[in-house]
């Protein structure tokens, strides 16, 4: 018996190298789409960055002061000049910055400018010019649902880990730390978790599609919806981070019933209270509230479009004027 299961075996494997067209896969062997997910990240890594955010602290009965680890986040390289993209909830309230780059070394870094409700930050690094290796820019506006993404960052402080997914939807909306909604952001299934945040998604190509920002979750950890903010926003934005320290938004010169208000009043639209003599809403003619001789408070202009926008709330009024030029000529009913 024990002959004729040898013989059978030998029989098997003489049999199967025998047969024409069977090739054996050489061990090690890749796959065209895994050879350009290699690529993609070998090329990307370099330029992303983990981000610790220490606050100072002083000791009740020494009195001398230390520093704290209050958080921690992702980012990446935008320019030579040493100026890295991340989130603002990242680096909030943070006394000391420290930057660790893919080679384990650490750098000082400094805040440069913030937008809290684009939850995006920009801080500068002090390292040598052989590692600000910025990413490829791409475009946002041209994403499809359904293509692949890939996102770098450091989850949970494992430092340069890679996930995958594709673009589950775009045009989603999320609130910010300052609860001003960021608009058209990307959801994707690429995984997600706590100290990704402000690290890079990327395209196939390896082109920054996105910043990394939040999750969906009912346990703090990844479910399978993050979302980023979209860099079309970022490239707007963040030169003027750089140049400004924040956001210049052009204005109309005025001041608002608060949104809450107006819904109590059925008011629909955004109802001025005051406008600012001399400014461009002033010199239009539009009015805010004023009293009749009885003291009653009298409503004024209530501002309902803006640039073939309907504006319904603040958020709303805000995000027109996004899309407007400081200087610039504006429609507003």
């Amino acid at each position: 018996m024990k002959e004729w299961i040898r013989s059978r075996r030998w029989l098997g494997a003489a049999l199967v190298l025998a047969l024409p067209g069977i090739h054996f896969a050489q061990e090690g062997a890749l796959f065209t789409g895994e050879r350009n997910t290699i690529a993609v990240f070998e090329r990307s890594a370099p330029s992303v960055v983990f981000i610790t955010n220490k606050v100072l602290r002083r000791d009740f009965f020494s009195l001398d002061v230390y520093e704290m680890p209050q958080g921690s986040g992702s980012g990446f390289i935008w320019d030579p000049q040493g100026h890295i993209v991340t989130n603002y909830h990242v680096v909030q309230d943070a006394n000391v910055l420290t930057v660790t780059f893919s080679d384990n070394l650490t750098y000082d870094a400094e805040v440069v400018g913030v937008e809290p409700n684009k939850d995006l930050a920009v801080i500068k690094v002090k390292a040598p010019e052989a590692k600000l290796r910025p990413l490829p820019v791409g475009s946002s506006g041209t994403l499809k649902v359904g293509q692949t993404v890939l996102a770098i960052g450091n989850p949970f402080g494992l430092d340069q880990s890679l996930t995958t997914g594709v673009v589950s939807a775009l045009g989603r909306e999320i609130t910010s730390v300052t609860n001003r909604k960021i608009r058209n952001v990307i959801q994707t299934d690429a995984a997600i978790n706590p100290g990704n945040s402000g690290g890079p998604l990327l395209d196939s190509q390896g082109n920054l599609v996105g910043v990394n920002t939040a999750i969906i979750t009912p346990t703090g950890a990844y479910s399978g919806i993050g979302f980023a903010v979209p860099v079309d926003t970022v490239k707007r934005i963040v030169p003027q981070l750089i140049s400004f320290g924040e956001v210049q938004r052009p204005g109309l010169g005025v001041s608002l019933v608060d949104d809450q208000v107006a819904q109590r009043l059925e008011i629909e639209g955004v109802a001025i209270y005051n406008v600012e003599p001399g400014s461009a809403a002033d010199k239009a003619g539009l009015r805010g509230l004023s009293r009749n001789r009885r003291g009653q408070l009298i409503l004024g202009d209530v501002i309902v479009n803006i640039k073939g926008m309907d504006v319904r709330d603040f958020d709303e009024l805000a995000y027109a004027l996004e899309q407007c030029i400081i200087a610039g000529t504006v429609t507003v009913e």
